[in-house]
């Protein structure tokens, strides 16, 4: 059994007990979350599509940990200027853990 759950503006493939990393979420780490945008659930090869969400469906999950992703790297250069700078970023993201899937 999976879904397609909308989080934070993104769709993810959810599974029941997956770990996903999702866009940083305002919740502290143990907190238990609820999705209700599910645009489409698998029951065993039963597949609802949601116009645009499913009917009663929700995912619940428990927040794991606040992390930042991998480092970005911006590299700017103009050529025969003698102009380049580097800079990097690391995206704040939040682990998940599913819990359930609610039909």
């Amino acid at each position: 059994m999976y879904a397609i759950v909308d989080i934070a503006g993104k769709q993810y493939k959810v599974e029941k007990n997956r770990k996903i990393f999702v866009n940083n979420l305002a919740n502290e780490d143990g907190a238990k979350v609820e999705f209700e945008k599910v645009l489409l659930v698998d029951d065993d090869g039963k597949i609802q599509v949601g116009t645009p969400n499913v009917k009663g469906a929700k995912v619940s999950a428990s927040v794991l940990a606040h992390v930042k992703a991998d480092k970005v790297l911006i590299f700017k250069k103009k050529r025969k200027k003698g102009y380049q700078t580097l800079n990097g970023h690391r995206q704040p993201m939040t682990q998940i853990q599913i819990e359930d899937i609610i039909l």
